[in-house]
């Protein structure tokens, strides 16, 4: 260390620390004062300093004397070491005078251990015979220790010959055969043990002493298999017979016992229910007993609760995977399901208020994968029931059709229909409700296959129709009653819908698959919804046809002359109506509409058709103002059948309105009617135009072509908002 240079270097620094401290005149004032406080300062490191410099000569001081003392005992120690070495140098030599002292030391301890057992070992036949005698009065405690005695005073005789440096195998085999019937002894007692482990449950009830003595007795053999054990880890000498483990084979009898009661509740019936009833009774009883009378009998060690409750759950876990396995039959699979995901783990088994047990600890009674799988079984067991039902339900429907006598209509309202949609909704609902008592999960699940089953019966349902319109159009003879089953049909298709519609306030399930849901719900509605339009269709094909030949007769020659085609179009209709009220009032007003519709539509092709030829304008005019009356007395017909239907969405008002432009007198005034037709109906082509112009008479090819060209074209222009379709749409 150079002081030299740390004196100049703090000489430096204090001239720099007084330069800054006195920069100003009135700093000099406080100089003194400045002055105190460096010489304070200079006093308290110089004390600092003293009292290291100290602390350091102390350390110094201590670190000497304890290498003195470590060099005077390294001096003491190489001195002993000396002598030890010097010492064994006569070892050898006393080894051999030693010699006859070891020999007299191992003869001695075989002539004690020889003493110790002697009674025992003149007495082992006797001792034999007794033990059996006790074990077969039950004696358990007294054959136990007759049987320690007789195994102790073997295997210290053993062991004495063990340690021997020249063994004579012929001395090990005779003392063993004289000890032979021990081992017989100790298999006996073990069965005896076996037996009354396995009765465990049933012998608390009555004498708990019996079991008290047997777990004795284990942890007896439990303790003499540890010192064997811990022996042979010393010596290697380990007895015969040795470990038993009869503690481990115990749990092993209990566990077994468990699986007999487990199976013992089987009942003969596959089609009872009482398998489940009895398992659960038998489990909660059990459980019973041993969170009652078990504790206090068994050892802490044992945990026995847990113990059984393991044993329980494993053995039923087991029992069930065997059932599944053999195969379930019908509502086996909801009684198994419901008891694994219900019963067993609420308030009725494991967490019945005397029993409380904590079921995640332990774990699911059977792996998702196979409960997915069983729901997976139970829902196409569900499918096939559906595909049998409906198909037996659709064979029903078609075997009335071809009875040939008329449906039966309700008792209260006289509206056709038959069970069918009841029948299918009431077996949905039932299943629904046996699947809500297992998980709403899987009665989610079962909802949707029971909509696309309902989807499938409405497409068989459909072809099972169509056939049978088919039939009965080839020969109306076949099938008197055609219409009125034509009308259930109708009936029965709105009750689907609406049976549907009520299941999902039920059953639907918010939030759950509703993309799914919602898809399915929407093909059954539309499906049922479809079949019924289509049927409806097939209804109003029956009356039209009878009708055919007066819509042909509608704006001729001969039909100027006459009102018979309206007047025949009327009655006829009203003829059919009269069946119709047997249509439920929603079908009923929309079948009325579409014939409203398919009578405005038929009118309006037999205008545009031009199968009659106007001279004059009077003629013109006489053909348009019976339009317009014909159409006034179709409305009034529809009007006094459904005042509702007719009221709205008027197919007539286009049948007038046509008129009119036939009426027109002025070209000009033809246009701006023709702009009137288009702007109220925007779907009017132009050729219904230039039908409907050339059926005046009154203009050329060229001038219709010209004038319906230039109103098209003028209307094409505007922006107008979409409009409703018209029956234009359907010419």
């Amino acid at each position: 260390m150079d002081v030299e240079h740390l004196e100049l270097e703090a000489k430096a620094t204090a001239t720099k620390h007084v330069i800054n401290m006195l920069q100003r005149p009135e700093q000099l004032e406080k100089v003194e004062q400045y002055k105190r406080r460096v010489v304070r300062k200079k006093a308290s490191v110089e004390a600092m300093l003293k009292t290291a410099m100290q602390s350091q000569l102390d350390g110094v001081r201590v670190g000497l004397n304890q290498l003195q003392s470590a060099l005077h005992d390294m001096q003491e120690i190489k001195q002993n070491l000396k002598w030890i070495e010097e010492s064994f140098s006569s070892v050898p030599s006393l080894n051999s005078k030693l010699q006859d002292v070891r020999e007299e030391n191992m003869r001695h301890s075989q002539y004690v251990t020889a003493m110790e057992n002697l009674k025992h070992i003149f007495t082992v036949p006797e001792s034999v015979e007794k033990t059996k005698q006790w074990i077969n009065e039950g004696k358990l405690l007294h054959t136990h220790q007759c049987l320690t005695d007789l195994e102790n005073s073997r295997d210290d005789l053993l062991y004495e010959l063990y340690k021997l440096p020249n063994q004579a195998p012929a001395d090990k085999i005779m003392l063993k055969a004289y000890f032979e019937d021990v081992e017989g002894l100790s298999q006996l007692l073990e069965k005896q043990l076996r037996l009354v482990v396995s009765r465990t449950l049933n012998t608390l009830r009555k004498e708990p002493t019996e079991i008290v003595t047997a777990l004795r007795i284990i942890e007896r053999e439990e303790k003499a298999d540890a010192f064997a054990l811990q022996r042979q880890r010393q010596s290697g000498f380990l007895p015969p017979g040795r470990p038993k483990r009869w503690r481990e084979k115990a749990l092993e009898v209990l566990e077994k016992s468990v699986a007999q009661r487990i199976e013992g509740t089987q009942v003969d019936e596959r089609a009872d229910d009482k398998m489940w009833l009895l398992t659960r009774q038998l489990i909660l009883e059990d459980l019973r007993v041993v969170k009652t009378l078990c504790v206090p009998c068994f050892p802490p060690q044992y945990d026995i609760v847990n113990k059984f409750v393991n044993m329980y759950h494993t053995c039923l876990s087991a029992h069930l995977q065997e059932l599944i396995q053999n195969g379930l039959e019908g509502n086996e699979y909801v009684s198994v399901l419901s008891w694994i995901m219900n019963t067993y783990a609420g308030p009725d088994l494991m967490q019945h208020p005397e029993l409380n047990i904590d079921t995640s600890v332990i774990g699911p009674l059977l792996s998702n994968e196979v409960v997915e799988e069983l729901q997976s079984l139970y829902l196409k067991n569900m499918e096939r029931n559906y595909m049998d039902w409906m198909q037996k339900t659709l064979e029903k429907e078609k075997e009335d059709w071809r009875k040939g006598t008329a449906p039966e209509g309700d008792d209260q309202d006289g509206y056709f229909h038959t069970v069918a949609p009841v029948i299918i909704f009431q077996m949905i609902d039932q299943n629904l409700q046996v699947t809500k008592t297992i998980s709403q999960e899987l009665t989610f699940k079962a909802l949707l296959l029971s909509m696309g089953q309902v989807t499938q019966y409405g497409k068989m349902y459909r072809e099972a129709i169509v056939q049978f319109k088919i039939r009965h159009f080839e020969d109306r003879s076949q099938v008197p009653y055609f219409t009125h089953y034509i009308i259930t049909i109708v009936n029965n298709c709105l009750h689907f819908v609406e049976l549907a519609q009520q299941m999902k306030q039920l059953y639907w399930i918010p939030g759950l698959h509703d993309n799914e849901a919602a898809s399915k719900l929407e093909a059954l509605l539309s499906t049922f919804q479809q079949l019924r339009d289509e049927a409806a269709q097939f209804l109003l094909e029956e009356a039209f046809l009878d009708l055919e030949l007066h819509f042909q007769d509608l704006v001729t020659s001969k039909w100027l002359a006459s009102s018979i085609p309206v007047d025949t179009i009327c009655v006829t209709l009203e003829d059919y109506f009269h069946d119709y009220v047997h249509l439920r009032l929603r079908n009923f007003d929309y079948v009325i509409s579409e014939a409203q519709n398919l009578v405005g539509k038929k009118y309006v092709s037999a205008m545009l058709r031009k199968r009659i030829s106007f001279k004059t304008y009077e003629e013109r005019k006489e053909a348009a103002l019976k339009i317009l009356k014909e159409s006034a007395q179709i409305k009034a017909f529809f009007t006094r059948i459904a005042p509702k239907v007719a009221k709205f969405d008027s197919p007539f008002e286009i049948i007038n309105a046509l008129a009119e432009v036939l009426k027109c007198e002025d070209a000009e005034m033809l246009s701006l009617d023709l702009h009137n037709l288009i702007d109220k109906y925007p779907d009017v082509t132009q050729d219904h135009l230039t039908q409907l112009i050339a059926l005046r008479g009154d203009l050329s090819k060229s001038e219709v072509r010209d004038m319906v060209t230039y109103v098209v074209q003028s209307e094409q222009t505007k922006n107008r908002p979409p409009a409703p379709k018209s029956i234009f749409s359907q010419l």
